[in-house]
């Protein structure tokens, strides 16, 4: 009977020590929320490709620093992440 009480405490603290790990991991990720530095407005006949193509921003950047971007959607006068920190 031991034994097995034994067992179940060494899974239990087994299991405890890996939440504790994972919980402290987890702290340490780096926060990724884009911060925006520059906008423009959109003008009629822009597309989010050519917006990014003129400020020399990859496709990875435009859409990381304008995560809620619709680019079928766009509008005049929209605001448009050009720049990020």
């Amino acid at each position: 009977m031991a034994k097995i009480n034994n067992k179940a405490f060494v899974y239990m603290l087994f299991v405890v020590v890996l939440v504790g790990i994972m919980t402290t991991t987890a702290l340490d990720l780096p926060i990724t929320t884009p911060i925006c530095a520059s906008v423009i407005g959109v003008k009629s006949g822009d597309t989010c490709f050519d917006i990014a193509k003129k400020f020399k921003l990859s496709s990875t950047l435009f859409n990381f620093i304008n995560p809620n971007l619709n680019c079928d959607k766009l509008f005049v006068g929209e605001w448009i992440c050009i720049k990020g920190i």
